[in-house]
């Protein structure tokens, strides 16, 4: 398994991460199999989408907040309900087909870091077989 940090910077925020998961699967060797990316946090996600207009994360952004507002009479002591309920229905993982040693991700995918308790430093953990 391989690992990089990412840092945040705003409370909800998309990175896109799909080189530093791209240098996880060229350092682990794989030619042919599956990348895993997950992410171990309650209050962040991993998810793959548009990385040609960052309008597309921009919407995205602006949506999850609406559906999903950060201050809505939540019960939860620590006043960051919103962002799990975006990891929940985000998610914590995704899985990337490799090929010939390469994310064989669609020609304008890549893959994104999602923050939703920010700004932090974060986990992310490549698996690769």
């Amino acid at each position: 398994m391989q690992g990089f940090s990412v840092r945040t910077g705003s409370r909800t925020e998309f990175i896109d991460i799909t080189s530093e998961v791209q240098q996880a699967v060229s350092a682990s060797g794989l030619q042919e199999g599956l990348c895993m990316v997950f992410v171990p946090h309650t209050t962040a996600g991993v998810t793959i989408n548009e990385n040609a207009d960052p309008s597309v994360m921009n919407d995205l952004r602006m949506e999850l907040n609406k559906v999903v507002p950060f201050e809505d009479g939540y019960t939860h002591l620590e006043g960051n309900s919103a962002a799990h309920l975006k990891s929940s229905m985000v998610g914590c993982s995704c899985m990337v087909p490799v090929e010939g040693g390469r994310l064989a991700l669609g020609t304008w995918q890549g893959v994104y870091f999602c923050e939703f308790d920010g700004p932090r430093t974060r986990k992310v953990w490549v698996t690769c077989r």
